[in-house]
């Protein structure tokens, strides 16, 4: 008698604490548009106990605000994040199962500032959490390998990710060949032009896509100056001297024309007589901010 008078009481404790956490969650989302990075609760274990069965439901909450923050972030050109690895833990922890959570909430932490948190530490524990949680899905080690290859430079790390979760169902052929290529040569041209293709493929995210394929075009366009490099290289051994311009190349026959870069600008020698992307191309301003945030 006495223990069914209890579970009443006990479920009307947890709604009450689903209903206040609730209002905690809008006093939230008024803070954050107040540019107020404070979360008034942050313990992922207190909330699941409050949220029972509806721990679910709860995590989409805080997976959807985690994604609303990070926008909002975004767009202000606001590069603090302090509260996104927050959401995030309290997210998964809620539900162990939220796939998307984990994968798009680390590249928003491995990202370097403006478009992430600048923090492959906090990436790295959220994947490693999605590994734990979910041992079979193969995914959680291509995202492991992305952030140790791109973020951390880590490339044994990356190729030993990457041959962990070659072994898993399902996993495709790719990721046995990316192991054996980082372990064997680290970073290069054809690995990081593969993995960044991944990503624009696979991302629904749309900020990921374009910033995927900027790298892309900065990787073509590097690779690209090296070898017209070379070909100035062979020019100077001619000539005697050093060319100022890709007509010169194609008036000494070692070029048919003058290329262009993947947004269609025309290369240029600098100062240095190395050959670089021309000022007037929108890759300049975006090879000169990644090249800041290395």
């Amino acid at each position: 008698m006495k223990a069914a008078l209890m579970l009443p009481l006990v479920l009307l404790t947890g709604f009450a604490g689903i209903w206040h956490l609730q209002l905690n969650i809008d006093a939230q989302q008024a803070a954050l548009h107040q540019d107020r990075d404070d979360l008034l609760l942050t313990s992922p274990k207190l909330l699941k106990v409050l949220s029972l069965e509806y721990a679910p439901l709860l995590a989409d909450v805080y997976w959807t605000r985690a994604v609303q923050y990070y926008g909002e972030k975004h767009a202000a050109h606001d590069n603090n994040l302090d509260s996104l690895w927050p959401l995030l833990n309290i997210a998964t922890t809620l539900d162990p199962q939220l796939l998307p959570a984990y994968r798009f909430g680390a590249m928003f932490l491995s990202e370097a500032p403006p478009r992430g948190a600048g923090r492959p530490d906090f990436a790295v524990e959220l994947i490693e959490r999605g590994i734990r949680e979910n041992p079979d899905y193969w995914r959680f080690y291509e995202d492991l390998g992305f952030i140790y290859y791109f973020d951390g430079k880590d490339y044994a790390k990356a190729s030993a990710a990457f041959a962990e979760g070659a072994r898993k169902p399902g996993a495709q052929v790719w990721m046995k060949v990316m192991a054996a290529k980082i372990a064997a040569e680290g970073e290069s041209f054809e690995t990081s032009a593969f993995l960044w293709r991944d990503i624009y493929q696979n991302t629904t995210d749309a900020e990921m896509k374009k910033n995927a394929l900027a790298h892309l075009q900065l990787l073509s366009a590097q690779e690209d100056c090296r070898r017209l490099d070379a070909l100035a290289d062979e020019y100077e051994k001619r000539e005697g001297r050093r060319a100022t311009n890709l007509n010169q190349l194609v008036q000494a026959g070692l070029l048919q024309g003058v290329p262009v870069d993947p947004a269609n600008f025309i290369y240029v020698i600098g100062d240095d007589g190395k050959v670089q992307l021309n000022p007037a191309s929108p890759l300049w301003e975006k090879q000169k901010l990644f090249d800041k945030l290395k």
